[in-house]
């Protein structure tokens, strides 16, 4: 069995057994790519309720909770945590990115698919959202990234919302696209050719509202959210005026 056939084994038999058994059963975080396999079983699993739950609306990566209050009679418990690691000594931190983070978490031995987003912060501090049953061998493990010492704070989520920090900050953006198509917009808002935006769509780098996405030219609906890997995420808030040669204003939000 490949990797996309395991995956769909897999959501069958949790959904199977949360309905048999009458309890909530999870995923482990699923990419994008991963809910898009996801998609193709929607049908075919509606007879059981389900959620998904990264730990913010704004996170990609995501669990799927099988069962609902009307089907349970109860809700459920989301088996995530959030660890926030911070250096001891912050005038002596190294500049840490993304892969730094990743890259230490991931020397632990652990599977990427325990862990949800992590959202970096001044090159300082990460947010990160893990499995409940990880969360305490990480606070007791991760204590140094690259020459840094550093201290892990496990919180619930239910308080993410509450972290000021993690309230995504929104700027403006105005471009003008020869058509109203999503790889023109990407295109002029990473600065090439069409041609090469539609590359990003071919290496599946591009997802849209959770998905990844290789449909280049699907027009984008008001509120729609993408990202590009490597240039950010935004969201798309429609089209204006044209211009005297036939171009499109559009408008964007992007996030810092």
């Amino acid at each position: 069995m490949n990797e996309e056939q395991i995956l769909k084994a897999r959501l069958n038999d949790l959904a199977l057994k949360s309905y048999k058994q009458n309890i909530y059963t999870y995923t482990s975080f699923l990419s994008p790519a991963d809910m898009a396999v996801f998609d193709t079983l929607r049908d075919e699993l509606s007879y059981v309720g389900y959620e998904t739950n990264g730990g913010l609306d704004i996170c990609e990566r995501k669990m799927i909770g099988f069962g609902s209050r009307k089907q349970l009679g109860y809700d459920g418990v989301w088996p995530i945590k959030l660890i926030v690691i911070s250096p001891l000594i912050e005038k002596f931190s190294d500049e840490l990115s993304h892969r730094d983070f990743l890259g230490a978490l991931m020397n632990l031995g652990i599977e990427r698919s325990v862990l949800g987003d992590i959202i970096v912060k001044n090159q300082k501090r990460a947010y990160v959202f893990c499995q409940e049953n990880i969360a305490g061998f990480i606070a007791d493990n991760l204590t140094k990234i690259k020459h840094t010492n550093v201290k892990c704070t496990i919180m619930d989520i239910s308080e993410a919302g509450d972290i000021s920090e993690l309230k995504p900050l929104l700027y403006d953006i105005s471009c003008i696209v020869a058509a109203a198509r999503f790889d023109a917009v990407v295109a002029a808002l990473i600065k090439c050719s069409r041609s090469e935006a539609v590359k990003y769509f071919q290496s599946e780098k591009i997802t849209l509202n959770g998905r990844i996405c290789t449909r280049n030219s699907i027009p984008l609906k008001d509120g729609d959210i993408f990202s590009v890997r490597g240039h950010g995420k935004y969201i798309y808030c429609g089209q204006g005026s044209e211009t005297k040669k036939g171009k499109i204003h559009v408008s964007l939000k992007g996030y810092r």
